[in-house]
């Protein structure tokens, strides 16, 4: 009996595609590297939120970019044809800071000044 339980998960494809690892590096603005090893079947999404977790920011914050393309959640190392080791930037998303735009004043005074901040008279 023990030789046909040893058949049959001896038979068991290896190299099935949904079984193939693959290990990626993730690369955020400080130079700071964390490796993953997943799934080619993984969704990126998975990827990200064990990232976030890891750097303790909201994963709603960061984009990874692969190869300069920005990530979707529903993407998988398959589909963007990863490799062993491939690197993975991230960004964090940064909104605002650019509303006002600086404006010259009028001559003798050639200083910039920002139309949103209050102008006190000359």
């Amino acid at each position: 009996m023990s030789d046909t339980n040893a058949e049959t998960s001896s038979n068991k494809p290896v190299d099935d595609a949904n079984s193939e690892y693959i290990k990626l590096k993730v690369v955020g603005n400080d130079s700071n590297e964390i490796h993953f090893r997943v799934k080619m079947t993984t969704n990126m999404g998975k990827l990200k939120k064990s990232y976030s977790e890891r750097v303790a920011v909201p994963a709603s914050s960061l984009r990874f970019l692969f190869d300069g393309r920005r990530i979707s959640d529903e993407d998988t190392p398959k589909q963007l044809e990863m490799t062993n080791d491939d690197i993975i930037e991230v960004y964090q998303e940064q909104t605002g800071g650019g509303g006002c735009q600086p404006v010259p004043t009028s001559p003798p005074d050639t200083r910039w000044r920002r139309p949103c901040v209050e102008q006190k008279p000359f």
